[in-house]
């Protein structure tokens, strides 16, 4: 590879500029803000400064991580993607250092076998035997986040090993692979629902689960709870998203669950974990456990009437 370091970039409104450092520190805490609002054209500054900055966009900042040539790139990429979508944030997802139509192969350099709780994912164009008893999920994630290598997406998964029985009707709320409702069906889901509102991410995710095989996954375009099966309530919730869309979705969580039932959400950054567990509280649930890993939480919730 040309490049040891990838320049990876949210560009976007100067007055999302807080929401972007956020999002992307999500990826890396080494961030580079460009920012030249406040740059003058007047007396001696303006002087002393390069033209092509003075002429620069006053409108627009772009925030950025440096990665190096062996972290999983298309997922971060992907990530972020997902994040500002779900946002619905007018901003862009750039990168330099390696060509567009080089990600989708180089990074499967780095894509290995991930065993989490009861699930062992592997690489869709992997050779892998399996050992006995070992439940293998199968996963070509294109463009879309989720492959069980980020932190918030292993800690789901782990918490579906624990936590189910089988027997339950699943909803997955921002899906993007299809990954942990493809790990449900894996863990005896009778029916397994996953959305999300990126129509990329739901044909990536339909094309993963034809792959599979699972007869009991169905996947369709929804803004979290709008738009949902809604035949019957849930057995269990997972919403592996952000902070932000974790409190829109709590108001009307309880209302497409069963009584007794469970969601997980994930997705929540350590600085942030505190004001979700008193939305939680708010809104009526009992927190019954958490897990963390490198400040990323995940809340195992119950639903108690």
């Amino acid at each position: 590879m040309e490049n040891e370091w990838i320049k990876l970039s949210l560009y976007g409104r100067r007055e999302d500029l807080e929401v972007l450092c956020a999002i992307i520190s999500m990826i890396d805490s080494g961030i580079m803000i460009e920012d030249y609002s406040d740059i003058t054209t007047d007396g001696l500054y303006g002087a002393l400064i390069d033209e092509s900055i003075l002429n620069a966009d006053r409108e627009h900042v772009t925030v950025s991580v440096f990665l190096s040539a062996d972290r999983s790139l298309a997922e971060a990429k992907a990530f972020l993607a997902e994040r500002i979508g779900a946002l619905a944030l007018d901003a862009e997802v750039k990168t330099e250092g390696m060509k567009e139509e080089d990600w989708a192969e180089t990074w499967k350099k780095y894509y290995h076998p991930v065993t989490v709780g009861r699930i062992t994912v592997v690489p869709a164009w992997e050779e892998y035997t399996p050992k006995e008893g070992e439940r293998i999920l199968r996963m070509d994630p294109g463009m879309a986040f989720g492959t069980g290598t980020h932190e918030t997406t292993r800690l789901v998964m782990q918490m579906l090993s624990d936590e189910m029985q089988g027997g339950e009707r699943v909803l997955d709320v921002g899906t993007g692979s299809g990954i942990l409702a493809l790990c449900a069906s894996k863990l005896g889901a009778k029916a397994c629902y996953a959305y999300d509102i990126d129509p990329v991410a739901v044909r990536v995710a339909e094309e993963n689960v034809a792959k599979d095989g699972a007869t009991n996954v169905t996947c369709g375009v929804a803004d979290l709870l709008a738009g949902i099966d809604r035949s019957e309530p849930y057995d269990l919730i997972v919403a592996n998203i952000v902070s932000d869309i974790i409190l829109r979705l709590l108001p009307d969580l309880g209302a497409v669950m069963k009584t007794g039932a469970h969601a997980i959400l994930s997705g929540i950054i350590g600085e942030r974990v505190e004001e979700i567990r008193a939305a939680v509280a708010s809104y009526g649930f009992t927190l019954v456990r958490e897990a963390s890993e490198r400040d990323w939480y995940a809340l195992f919730i119950k639903k108690e009437n």
